[in-house]
This record gives C-alpha cells, sequence and structure tokens, in this order.
C-alpha cells in the first residue's frame, strides 16, 4: 500500500512539476543550451538537481521544491539586471572573450587562459569548414564556448554585391495547407482564397482535386505555390544507406 501510495504521490508531482518549470524556463528567458553562459548553466544544472529530488524521493516537501524555483528564477533575473547595471558585475560572472587565433597563428598564452589544446580549436574550426589555421585572420572563442572565425579577405566568399550581381528577394515559404487543413488565416494575409488555392491544385500536373490529398502546401512571397501529396511514391527516390 505504501509503495502504491508513493507511485501515486511521484506520478503527482511530475503531473505538476512540469508545467511550473515551463512557466519557469519562460520566465528565464529564451537560450538554447548549448548558448549559456557559465553562470546559466549552473542555474540550469541545481533547476535539474532540485526538480530530480523532488520526484524521486516522495519524502521531500512539494512546497519547498516549488519555492527553490522561485528562488533561482529570481535570482536569476537579478543576476541579469546587475549584469546589465554594472560591467563590472558582467565581467565577474561571464568569460570574456578571448582571441586564440591572430593572421594564421595559434596565440599560446591565451589558449593556456580558456584551457584550449590545439586539438580542440582545430576540430572546431573544421566544424566551420576551415581546414587551415593560415586562412584564419581572427578567431575568437565566446563566453559560451562557441569559436567565431574570421577568414582572411582573400579566403572569404565571395558574395553577390562583390561581383556585381543583382540581388533579388529571398524565397521562402508560407504554409497554406497542412495535413489536408487549409490555413485560411495566412491564406488570407496572403491575399488568396480557398478557390485560387483549389484551382491551383486542379491546374497542376497531377491535377489534385480533393485538398484532403495534399499534405503540405505553401505560398512564397513571389507568389509561387508548391506542394507535397500524402501518396508520394517513393519508387523514384534514390536509395541512401549507410
Amino acid at each position: 500500500m505504501d509503495i502504491l501510495m508513493d507511485s501515486l504521490k511521484v506520478i503527482g508531482r511530475i503531473v505538476t512539476i512540469l508545467p511550473f518549470m515551463l512557466v519557469i524556463g519562460l520566465y528565464m528567458g529564451k537560450r538554447s543550451v548549448g548558448e549559456l553562459p557559465v553562470f546559466d548553466f549552473l542555474v540550469i544544472l541545481v533547476l535539474g538537481a532540485v526538480v530530480g529530488a523532488d520526484i524521486a524521493d516522495p519524502n521531500i516537501e512539494h512546497i519547498h521544491t516549488a519555492v527553490a524555483m522561485v528562488t533561482l528564477a529570481l535570482l536569476h533575473q537579478f543576476i541579469i539586471f546587475m549584469k546589465l547595471k554594472s560591467r563590472k558585475v558582467g565581467k565577474l560572472l561571464t568569460f570574456e572573450p578571448t582571441v586564440v587565433i591572430y593572421n594564421g597563428e595559434f596565440l599560446y598564452e591565451n589558449m593556456k587562459k580558456v584551457h584550449y589544446a590545439i586539438d580542440n580549436i582545430v576540430q572546431m574550426l573544421r566544424e566551420k569548414s576551415v581546414f587551415t589555421v593560415k586562412d584564419v585572420e581572427i578567431a575568437i572563442v565566446e563566453a559560451n564556448g562557441q569559436l567565431s572565425v574570421k577568414l582572411k579577405s582573400e579566403k572569404e566568399w565571395a558574395t553577390k554585391s562583390d561581383m556585381g550581381v543583382q540581388v533579388s528577394k529571398g524565397e521562402y515559404d508560407i504554409p497554406v495547407i497542412l495535413d489536408g487543413e487549409i490555413q485560411y488565416e495566412l491564406l488570407e494575409k496572403m491575399n488568396k482564397d480557398e478557390d485560387w488555392i483549389r484551382q491551383q491544385l486542379v491546374n497542376s500536373q497531377v491535377q489534385v482535386t480533393d485538398v484532403k490529398q495534399v499534405f503540405y502546401g505553401a505560398l512564397t512571397p513571389s507568389g509561387t505555390f508548391i506542394f507535397s501529396l500524402k501518396d508520394r511514391s517513393s519508387e523514384n527516390i534514390p536509395p541512401i544507406d549507410h
């Protein structure tokens, strides 16, 4: 009986704590875990430990966990406020960017400060499609541990403006059909209606008469309509195997 009661208590805590964690997370702000500064990362670790202990141990008072979570969130926001108000506090609680490569040469002393070995930097360069250090004008280890790289001018990709090519507006999808359902609000914003969509489907090469057959349909800013059907044949798709 005690086991059953403890199990129900754990389930109840999971059901109540997850929405509360979502609220706390939204309050703390939108950042991906890979981009968290060290203080933010520590807050996340402590928050996870508090919640994990609460769920795993029914003897812990649930209200104490809620108080701890709220306190962590408020402390986090207070530290963010102090960092914005005082540059000294910001430098104390955040790693400063560190230059590790300059004019094609590694800066040994700076690399020692951030505890990065050469193979760490070389791997991070390869991940940015840079395969020789002599092409790098400057590389910086940021506060979140990521590497920012500026190539030498002669090694950078030429842009359209460099080549004198006329630049047109980029194209992107605005979904107007999702899983057979017309997205009327988006369609209206594009100054189109349902009759127009159905006419496009009928006039296509496959002559679609039922919008329910469409898995995905989208309009681009230039007015191009594209779509994919639910029963798309896979016969002509090239085999990609390991």
